[in-house]
C-alpha cells in the first residue's frame, strides 16, 4: 500500500483509488475533467470523449485530482507527442491532442467564458493557427536549483503538477532550434559551473537576428515583424511566436481602424517596445504609444527613430492618469490594449470609458481577466469581432484580440 501523505483529505476518495472516468470537457488549464455522481474529478492528460482510468492524488473542498493512469477508450483526435517528456513536464498540455482539435478547443473555451462569464453571446471567429506546430518559441526560461555539494540537479522545468520539483529537459521540441542547439552549450556550462553557484537560478535563452540566441538579459535582443525591426532587452516582454506576430499585428491595426475615414488616430495604452503602434502606424494620420516602465519606452523610442516613423510619439506617465496627455479626438480615436496577465484596473477602464474612443482594440494573454475587464466595458461598448489567436501550440495558452464599438 502507498503511504498516505499526512495532509491528504480521504473524502470522497482513498489515496490511490483508481475510478473509471469518461472526461466531458477541459478545463481552462488543460485538465480533463470528469464526474462521479456529480463530484468533479479532473484529469490531466485527458481528453475529451476518452473513457480512462484515473488515480486519486488529491481531494479538495469541491472537486479531486487524479493522474492518468490508462486509457480504455482512446479520442480519435489522440496523436503520438513529440516530446519524450511530455507527460512529466509541466510546460504542455496538449501534445497528445491534434492540432486541428486544439484550435477547436481554444475556440469553444472563449465562447463558453464569454457566455458563462459575462452573459455575452456573440460568435468568435476561428482561431487563427500558428504557422508553427513546433520548434517557434523564441524565447525559453529553464531553471536549476541550487546545487548540492558542488553537484548540479535538473536544469529545465516544472514537474506536471508540482510547484517546487524540477524537471531535467535536455531539449524542448517546441523552442526553436537555435535556441536548442545554445541550451545544449548553456546546460553543459551550468555543470561545469556547478561550485560556484550559491542558489538556484533561472536561465535565458532567447532568439535575436542573425541566428544570435541571447542568454544575457540586458542584451539587446532584435526581432524582425514583417518590415519593422524591434529592438529591447532579452529580459523584457515581447510576443515570442515570430512565426504568427504579422498576422497578429496586422490584425490588430485592421481593427483598430475599422471602416475606411472611421478613425484616424491611434493610441496604444500598454505600448512596451512599441509592437502594435509601430507596426499600425502607417494607417493613421497620428499615433501615441502609453508606457509606465522607462526602459520600454526608451525602446519604442528608437524603435520608431530606426524604423523611420515620424507620426508616432510616446509618452512615459502614471497609469493613474494615462490619457492626460491625449489630445486626439475621441469619435476618430482607436485605443488599443494589451495589459499583463492579470488584466486592467477598474481605475484604467474608467479612465478608458471616461477618454471614450470610437473603438477599442483589446488584447489579452488570459481570456478570463479579460472577459471580467468586458463587463465594465459592455455598458458603453459593443462587442463587434472576437478573433482567437494561436501563439501557444500544444499549450492551453491563447491570445484573443476582442474589438469594440461606443455605442451611440
Amino acid at each position: 500500500m502507498p503511504e498516505v501523505p499526512k495532509k491528504f483529505n480521504p473524502d470522497p476518495f482513498a489515496y490511490h483509488q483508481e475510478l473509471e472516468l469518461e472526461i466531458e470537457s477541459l478545463t481552462n488549464l488543460g485538465l480533463g475533467v470528469a464526474r462521479v455522481d456529480d463530484w468533479v474529478v479532473f484529469v490531466p492528460f485527458a481528453l475529451p470523449g476518452e473513457k480512462v482510468v484515473g488515480r486519486i492524488f488529491r481531494n479538495s473542498a469541491n472537486f479531486s485530482e487524479a493522474d492518468l493512469i490508462s486509457i480504455i477508450t482512446p479520442s480519435p483526435d489522440r496523436v503520438e507527442p513529440k516530446c519524450e517528456l511530455f507527460g512529466q513536464c509541466g510546460g504542455c498540455q496538449y501534445q497528445t491532442y491534434s492540432y486541428e482539435a486544439q484550435l477547436k478547443w481554444k475556440r469553444q473555451q472563449v465562447a463558453e467564458l464569454m457566455q458563462r462569464m459575462a452573459g455575452i453571446e456573440f460568435p468568435v471567429n476561428e482561431v487563427h493557427p500558428s504557422p508553427e506546430e513546433y520548434r517557434y518559441r523564441s524565447k525559453i526560461t529553464p531553471h536549476f536549483q541550487k546545487p548540492r555539494n558542488g553537484e548540479m540537479g535538473p536544469i529545465g522545468f516544472l514537474l506536471q503538477g508540482r510547484r517546487q520539483h524540477l524537471l531535467d529537459v535536455p531539449t524542448c521540441p517546441i523552442a526553436s532550434d537555435t535556441i536548442n542547439e545554445k541550451y545544449t552549450e548553456v546546460r553543459a556550462e551550468a555543470h561545469k559551473n556547478a561550485a560556484f553557484y550559491r542558489k538556484g537560478v533561472s536561465l535565458l535563452l532567447r532568439d535575436s537576428l542573425d541566428g544570435e540566441v541571447c542568454t544575457d538579459h540586458t542584451q539587446m535582443c532584435e526581432q524582425m515583424v514583417g518590415d519593422l525591426r524591434f529592438s529591447f532587452h532579452a529580459g523584457e516582454f515581447f510576443q515570442n511566436n515570430p512565426h504568427i506576430l504579422p498576422a497578429f499585428a496586422n490584425h490588430v491595426k485592421e481593427q483598430a481602424l475599422g471602416e475606411k475615414g472611421e478613425v484616424t488616430h491611434l493610441v496604444d495604452a500598454y505600448c512596451g517596445s512599441g509592437l502594435f503602434c509601430l507596426t499600425a502606424a502607417d494607417a493613421f494620420e497620428s499615433s501615441i504609444g502609453l508606457e509606465i516602465s522607462e526602459s520600454s519606452f526608451d525602446w519604442a523610442l528608437r524603435n520608431a527613430e530606426q524604423n523611420g516613423i515620424d507620426n508616432c510619439r510616446f509618452v512615459q506617465g502614471d497609469a493613474a492618469e494615462i490619457f492626460a496627455e491625449v489630445n486626439f479626438n475621441p469619435e476618430k480615436t482607436a485605443v488599443v490594449i494589451d495589459p499583463p496577465r492579470k488584466g486592467s484596473s477598474a481605475g484604467f477602464l474608467n479612465q478608458l470609458i471616461e477618454f471614450g474612443p470610437r473603438r477599442i482594440v483589446y488584447v489579452s494573454c488570459n481570456p478570463a481577466t479579460q472577459i471580467r475587464d468586458l463587463e465594465l466595458l459592455k455598458e458603453t461598448y459593443a462587442i463587434c469581432d472576437i478573433q482567437p489567436f494561436d501563439l501557444f501550440p500544444q499549450t492551453r495558452h491563447l491570445e484573443c484580440v476582442v474589438t469594440l464599438e461606443k455605442i451611440s
